[in-house]
């Protein structure tokens, strides 16, 4: 599958050209146009390409992903996410996977498996409103970032502390814990919440702009309006 990423690093978006019998997996939502020469189905994506609709996720959340297929003649098709960003890949193979935030998630190729049902993701360890999923198999994954994305390389032994609503992903051969971010004062003075200590060997990937706190400062803008009108 031939793939290019343009308009990069504040407004990415993901052009891939598919060739007879080749196919991309991508979240139900992403895709900004596509040829008619490819064909498209939906689907959930929870550890084989294959499944029943309607895998609904913790907090009321489902995910959902649509494959797009080039049959009998070649097609292009483009992705985007919403948050303004970078688009960047990741390189899954058997041993080496990867952990990642479900709203990073673009699309993947080949025999990429995204897991919803692993530990980490079902006993919500990472906090409120973040949700996270496993990737394994092989093949490649295409992530967006809100900002830029920060690559760290670990060795082993080597530690970093990540807010978790800057963290994207993470290798699975790193050990990790999630707690909160000091005592409980400077966890509700900080802002901070939840972060996670991720240890090496392995990558980290983290984005440079925090989304929650871009829709509270939007809040502090429009609050006031709205307590006026509700007056």
């Amino acid at each position: 599958m031939k793939y290019e990423i343009r308009y990069r690093p504040a407004y990415s978006l993901l052009v891939v050209t598919l060739s007879p019998g080749e196919s991309i997996a991508a979240e139900s939502g992403s895709m900004t146009y596509m040829q008619p020469t490819l064909t498209v189905r939906t689907q959930k994506r929870e550890k084989s390409l294959l499944g029943s609709l309607g895998l609904a996720l913790a907090g009321g959340q489902s995910f959902f992903v649509n494959e797009f297929c080039a049959t009998t003649a070649a097609g292009e098709a483009g992705f985007s996410a919403a948050p303004l960003g970078d688009i960047g890949t990741l390189r899954v193979s058997p041993g080496k996977g990867c952990i990642l935030q479900k709203s990073a998630y673009i699309a993947s190729q080949g025999t990429v498996d995204l897991d919803v049902k692993w530990e980490g993701f079902s006993k919500g360890l990472f906090g409120q409103g973040l949700f996270m999923i496993r990737a394994t198999g092989e093949g490649t994954l295409f992530i967006n970032t809100f900002g830029a994305i920060d690559q760290h390389t670990l060795k082993e032994g080597e530690s970093l502390i990540v807010d978790n609503f800057h963290l994207v992903a993470f290798s699975d051969t790193c050990t990790y814990q999630v707690r909160k971010f000091g005592g409980i004062k400077e966890t509700l003075l900080s802002g901070e919440g939840f972060v996670t200590e991720i240890r090496g060997p392995g990558d980290v990937f983290i984005q440079t702009k925090n989304i929650r706190e871009l829709a509270e400062w939007i809040w502090t803008l429009i609050e006031p309006r709205v307590q006026a009108r509700a007056r």
